[in-house]
């Protein structure tokens, strides 16, 4: 497995760990992210898209948008929960 990590990236990611978290999205038929693209959308250049994802992460150049923590309460009473709320929509 060491073959498949590049000694020229800051981050260890591998594109093994790349493919798994796209086929777990998959499987859980994922929503649509803030940049409203969906699964169908990115699978038209599934190589191309999964190669920019590690090499962004591996590389230390991948930012998630930031993100609001919203309080909501528990549905069944008993406090309150933290959501996160997306604050780029680009």
């Amino acid at each position: 497995m060491d073959k498949l990590k590049s000694p020229d990236k800051p981050f260890e990611i591998s594109k093994w760990e790349v493919l798994e978290a796209y086929r777990q999205v998959r499987r859980s038929k994922g929503a649509s992210g803030v940049d409203g693209r969906s699964i169908d959308d990115f699978e038209k250049d599934l190589q191309g898209n999964l190669y920019k994802i590690l090499n962004r992460m591996s590389s230390g150049t991948y930012f998630p948008p930031p993100v609001r923590a919203v309080e909501i309460p528990k549905q069944h009473g008993g406090g309150t929960r933290m959501l996160g709320i997306p604050t780029d929509t680009a």
